[in-house]
C-alpha cells in the first residue's frame, strides 16, 4: 500500500494499490481513501451495512433511469453515453465525518481489514478501540477482530504500567465522548491511581519503576533519577494532560489516600509546566503556543493551590521555592483570595526551610507603596507562629526533643526575618510602624543575639535620615540592647544615627559585659592549683572520694606526668587571663569615663530644661539621679556572650551574677 498526493479539491487521497481497480471512496476528514468493498465489509459490520444501502440505492437509481429511457425511446447513440457514465458511476462514496481519531486512525483500521499487521501502543490503542467500536468490528462478525484485540493490548499490556496508562489517558482528550462511554478514561485513571500506591515513594518526584523489568534497570532507573534525569520520569507524561483529565486524575489519587508526596509532586511538575515565572532560574517555557491564556492560569493555578496537601514534603528546600513562584503568579494573575490564603498558610508552615530571596515578593498592587509585599510577609509569619503555637500546646509531656527541634525551628525564622528587614529597611517608602510591626512581631526566644536586628535599625535610619526623633526612637525600640554583642556595642556607641537614649543603653550594658566578663576571668584565675586536675577532668581513677586506690606504680606515674602536664597547660592559660584582664580593665575605665561625663552633661540638660519650663513638677521629678528613668534604661544584670574564646570559657564556670 502506498499514499499520494493528487490534485484533487479534497486534498489528500490514500490509494490501496492490491493490482485491482478500487470499487469504493471513503471520505474522513480532509483524506479521501480509495479502498476495495471486500475486506472492509468483511470486518465492519457497519461498513457492511452502509456499502450495501449505498449500492441498493444506486441500483434503484439505475432501474429507474433505464426505464425512463425506455419510455422516452432514446437513440443508440444516447444509450451508449449513458451506459459509460454509468460505469463511471459504478464507485460506491461513504462520508464518515465524525470517526473518532480522524482519518489516522481509520488508515490504521483499513490496514487491519486488509490484514496488514499494525503496531499497537499505547497512544493508538485508545483511539482503535473506539474506532473498532465505531465500525462495529465485534467477535461475533468475525473472529479475532479489533475490539478484542485492543482490549487485550489495554488489559495486559497498558494498564500494567503508569507511564502507559496516562500516555493512553492524554491520547483520549480527542475521543472523549466514546472513550468516556466505553471506560477507558476511567480505567487509565484507576490504573495509575493503583500503581502509584503500590510504588516505592523514595523515588517520587524524579523516574518512578513500574515494576517491569529486572533489578539492573530498576538500578540504572534508581541512578538516573539520582541524578535528575527524567526521560523515564512518568511525570513528564502527566504534563500532557489537559487540565480536566489532571484534575480527575488528582481527585482519584486523593480518594486512593496517596502519601502527600505523590500527590504534591504531580501538582508542582504539572504547575511549572503551564505557569511560566513559578522557577526565577527558569522562566522560558518549552513553546509559546503552550503557554495558556490568562484565564487558563487563573484556573490551573486555583487547581493547584485547592488541592495541595496540608501535610509538609519532605522536599521541602524545593517545595517551599515553587510555594512561593506559585504566590507570586497569584498575586500577578488576581487570584481568588481564598487561593492566595491558603498559599501563605502553606509557606507559613514550613517557612523555617524558605531563603531570603523566596520573601523578597514584589508588590504588584497599586495600594501598596512599598516596593516589596511586607504585608504578605508579615501574614506568612503569623501563620507560621500560630502553626508553632498549636504544635507546642499540643505536644506530649516529656517531649524533650521536639521542644529544641521548635526552638531551633523559631531561631532560623528569627535570622531570615532580620535579613528581610535588613533588605527591604532601605525602601523609602517603609513606614516605622511597619518595620516596627515585623519586627517586634517575633517572641524574644527567637533572637539569642540582637546583631541582625540592630543592623536591620542601622540601615533603616541610614535611609530614613528625615524622620522625627520619637519616630527613631520607636525604631531602636525594637532591639534589646543587653542582647547585643560586644561588636555590636562597639559599633553602635559610635553611631551618630541612633538617637542619644538608645546610646546611654548601649554604653551601660557594654561596660556591665566587660565587669561580668572581669569577674569570670578572675574566677578562673583564682583557682587553686590542686584543683585543677579535678576541674579538668583528669585522674579519673583518683576520685569518688579514694574509694579506688593506686595498683600499679606505672599508673601512678602516669597520673603525675598528666598532672604535671595539666599544671603548665592552666599557668599559660592564667597567664593569658590576665593579659586580657588588664586590657579590659582598661577599656571598663575609659567606659567609666566617658559614662559620668555623659552623666554630667545629661544633669546639665535636666536643669536647663527645668529653668526654661519654670520649675514644673514634672521637670522636678526628673532631675537629679531620675536620668535613669527618664532614658529609659533597664539596669537588668542579663549579659550577653562575648565572641572572646577565652571569656567564653570562664563564663562557664561562673555560678553567680553580679548586680549594679
Amino acid at each position: 500500500m502506498a499514499q499520494t498526493e493528487l490534485p484533487t479539491s479534497k486534498g489528500q487521497a490514500w490509494f490501496c494499490t492490491t493490482g485491482l481497480p478500487s470499487d469504493i471512496i471513503i471520505e474522513v476528514e480532509d483524506m479521501t481513501f480509495h479502498l476495495h468493498k471486500f475486506p472492509l465489509m468483511s470486518k465492519s459490520r457497519k461498513l457492511h451495512e452502509m456499502i450495501t444501502e449505498e449500492e441498493t440505492k444506486a441500483n434503484s437509481s439505475k432501474i429507474q433511469k433505464l426505464a425512463a429511457r425506455d419510455k422516452d425511446g432514446d437513440g443508440d447513440e444516447e444509450i451508449e453515453e449513458e451506459d459509460e457514465e454509468n460505469e463511471e458511476d459504478q464507485q460506491c462514496c461513504i462520508s464518515l465525518p465524525d470517526f473518532p481519531g480522524g482519518s489516522e486512525t481509520f488508515e490504521a483500521a483499513a490496514k487491519f481489514c486488509y490484514g496488514v499487521k499494525i503496531e499497537l501502543s499505547a497512544s493508538n490503542v485508545a483511539p482503535l478501540r473506539c474506532a473498532g467500536e465505531y465500525l462495529d468490528m465485534t467477535e461475533e462478525y468475525s473472529e479475532d477482530n479489533l475490539i478484542s484485540k485492543t482490549e487485550r493490548f489495554l488489559s495486559q499490556t497498558v494498564l500494567k504500567s503508569i507511564k502507559d496508562s496516562i500516555r493512553t489517558l492524554n491520547s483520549c482528550k480527542n475521543i472523549l465522548p466514546l472513550a468516556e462511554t466505553l471506560g477507558i478514561v476511567q480505567r487509565c485513571i484507576d490504573a495509575v491511581a493503583v500503581r502509584a500506591s503500590a510504588a516505592d515513594p523514595s523515588l517520587f518526584g524524579w523516574p518512578v519503576n513500574d515494576g517491569a523489568g529486572n533489578g539492573v534497570e530498576a538500578n540504572t532507573r534508581r541512578r538516573g533519577a539520582n541524578k535528575g534525569g527524567g526521560m523515564d520520569s512518568w511525570f513528564e507524561e502527566l504534563g500532557h494532560l489537559s487540565l480536566p483529565l489532571f484534575k480527575r486524575l488528582i481527585s482519584a489519587m486523593k480518594a486512593r489516600d496517596l502519601i502527600s508526596e505523590v500527590i504534591e509532586s504531580c501538582l508542582m511538575y504539572y504547575a511549572k509546566k503551564y505557569i511560566p515565572g513559578i522557577s526565577r532560574s527558569n522562566r522560558k517555557t518549552s513553546s509559546s503556543s503552550s503557554i495558556p491564556s490568562e484565564n487558563e492560569q487563573r484556573e490551573l493555578l486555583e487547581t493547584i493551590i485547592t488541592n495541595l496537601p496540608e501535610e509538609t514534603s519532605s522536599r521541602t528546600s524545593t517545595t517551599i521555592r515553587i510555594l512561593f513562584g506559585l504566590l507570586r503568579t497569584a498575586n500577578i494573575l488576581n487570584a481568588s483570595e481564598a487561593a492566595r490564603a491558603a498559599l501563605e498558610r502553606k509557606i507559613g508552615s514550613q517557612l523555617e526551610h524558605a531563603t531570603l530571596d523566596d520573601l523578597l515578593i514584589p508588590s504588584y498592587s497599586y495600594l501598596n507603596e512599598t516596593l516589596y509585599d511586607v504585608a504578605c510577609v508579615e501574614r506568612i509569619l503569623g501563620y507560621f507562629l500560630n502553626g508553632l503555637e498549636q504544635r507546642s500546646s499540643a505536644r506530649i509531656q516529656g517531649e524533650e526533643e521536639n521542644i529544641s527541634v521548635r526552638s531551633a525551628v523559631l531561631m532560623l525564622v528569627g535570622k531570615l526575618i532580620d535579613g528581610y528587614l535588613s533588605e527591604i529597611a532601605s525602601d523609602n517608602n517603609l513606614l516605622p510602624e511597619k518595620f516596627c510591626e515585623l519586627a517586634v512581631a517575633l517572641p524574644d526566644q527567637a533572637r539569642l543575639f540582637d546583631d541582625g536586628l540592630y543592623r536591620a535599625v542601622d540601615v533603616y535610619l541610614k535611609a530614613h535620615p528625615w524622620i522625627s526623633e520619637a519616630d527613631r526612637e520607636q525604631i531602636c525600640g525594637v532591639m534589646d540592647c543587653q542582647k547585643l554583642t560586644l561588636e555590636a556595642c562597639t559599633h553602635a556607641a559610635q553611631n551618630e544615627r541612633l538617637p542619644l537614649r538608645a546610646v546611654v543603653q548601649v554604653l551601660f550594658f557594654e561596660q556591665l559585659q566587660l565587669r561580668q566578663a572581669i569577674a569570670g576571668t578572675l574566677m578562673v584565675a583564682d583557682v587553686p592549683p590542686g584543683e585543677i586536675p579535678r576541674l579538668s577532668g583528669r585522674g579519673e581513677g583518683d576520685v569518688e572520694g579514694g574509694e579506688q586506690e593506686q595498683t600499679t606504680g606505672v599508673v601512678g606515674v602516669a597520673h603525675a606526668q598528666e598532672g604535671s602536664s595539666t599544671w603548665r597547660k592552666t599557668v599559660r592559660e592564667n597567664q593569658v587571663l590576665r593579659l586580657d584582664m588588664d586590657s579590659m580593665r582598661t577599656r571598663v575605665q575609659e567606659l567609666e569615663r566617658e559614662c559620668s561625663t555623659m552623666k554630667k552633661a545629661i544633669q546639665k540638660i535636666d536643669k536647663v530644661g527645668k529653668h526654661s519650663s519654670g520649675g514644673n513638677s514634672n521637670g522636678s521629678r526628673e532631675g537629679g539621679g531620675g536620668w535613669r528613668k527618664k532614658l529609659g534604661c533597664k539596669f537588668k544584670t542579663q549579659v550577653c556572650d562575648s565572641h572572646e574564646p577565652t571569656v567564653v570559657e570562664a563564663r562557664k564556670g561562673r555560678g553567680h551574677r553580679h548586680h549594679q
